[in-house]
C-alpha cells in the first residue's frame, strides 16, 4: 500500500509577484526561487507555488474555504512583520492554552494562520 504525501500547493493570483513578495517578507521561507515562471517558496518540506490564472478574481470570495497554516517559532515577531506590511487580521494573535494563534489576511484576501504550539501541545502532536 502506498501513502500520499502533501508536498505543495498552487496559490493563484492576478498579481503573483505582489503575493510572492508578501509571503517572502512576512513568513521568511527556507528557500525561494523562480522556476519555469512559477514563484516557488519552501516552508519546511512544503512548497508554495504562486502563479497567475485567468479564472481567479482579484480577491478571494471565500477565504475561509482553505486556510494556510504556518507553524512559526516566534509568532509575535512574525505578526509584527505582517503588521509592517499593512495586512489586516481576521483574528489577532491570541493565547489558546499556552499556544499562540492568529489569522492574518494576505493581499489577495486569503486567510493565513500563524501557529506557535506550546511544548505541551507539541508533545501531544508527537504521539499521533
Amino acid at each position: 500500500m502506498t501513502e500520499a504525501s502533501l508536498g505543495s500547493m498552487l496559490l493563484s493570483s492576478t498579481d503573483p509577484t505582489r503575493l510572492y513578495s508578501w509571503y517572502t517578507h512576512a513568513l521568511r521561507p527556507r528557500r525561494e526561487a523562480d522556476i519555469d515562471g512559477y514563484h516557488m517558496l519552501q516552508f519546511g518540506e512544503f512548497y508554495l507555488m504562486i502563479d497567475t490564472r485567468d479564472d481567479v478574481g482579484e480577491k478571494n470570495p471565500e477565504p475561509g474555504r482553505m486556510i494556510l497554516n504556518f507553524d512559526v517559532t516566534d509568532a509575535r515577531t512574525t505578526a509584527a512583520r505582517i503588521d509592517e506590511l499593512g495586512a489586516g487580521w481576521l483574528v489577532p494573535m491570541e493565547d489558546r492554552d499556552g499556544s499562540l494563534f492568529g489569522t492574518a489576511i494576505d493581499p489577495d484576501g486569503n486567510y493565513v494562520q500563524l501557529i506557535q504550539l506550546s511544548p505541551e501541545h507539541l508533545a501531544q502532536m508527537a504521539q499521533m
